[in-house]
């Protein structure tokens, strides 16, 4: 997981997308639309690429689902959440995520399934699934590929 995501092997995001559709059949079928959680542009630019993003558009693609990775936002720039504890993970994503100016007109009413690369204490998503319910989403679903256990 950490060279997919901070070592360009993101040849991984067809297999990603694949496994997730198998393991997460019913999230995807009542999806009405695939968004992934969004970098801030500095580190999109500095990474290249957004690893969520990746394996959403294959996600979509596989299951003609439609996806769009510019509804959600993430508008202002945060440190990294390694080795923070819950609170200061909420802390750090507060405010950080807004929807396009789109956003509510795309999302009344959907079933929004948000793609995150690591699940830890789920303050990213969180963050993400307050900001998509505000514009209108009806429901939520959340599907990672990996999950952390944390003992703080």
């Amino acid at each position: 997981m950490l060279d997919y995501k901070h070592r360009d092997r993101t040849h991984g995001a067809a297999f990603f997308a694949k496994w997730i559709a198998r393991a997460a059949r019913e999230l995807c079928d009542d999806a009405d639309i695939i968004v992934p959680v969004p970098l801030h542009w500095t580190r999109l630019f500095k990474r290249g690429y957004n690893q969520s993003a990746l394996v959403g558009r294959a996600l979509g693609k596989i299951t003609e689902t439609p996806y769009d990775p510019m509804v959600l936002k993430r508008i202002r720039r945060t440190i990294s959440q390694v080795g923070l504890s819950a609170d200061a993970r909420k802390r750090n994503v507060a405010g950080a995520f807004s929807v396009s100016a789109e956003g509510p007109q795309k999302l009344d009413g959907m079933r929004v399934l948000l793609i995150d690369d690591v699940l830890t204490t789920g303050a990213t998503v969180e963050g993400c699934a307050r900001v998509l319910r505000k514009a209108g989403a009806s429901e939520v679903d959340v599907v990672t590929l990996a999950r952390v256990s944390r003992s703080d």
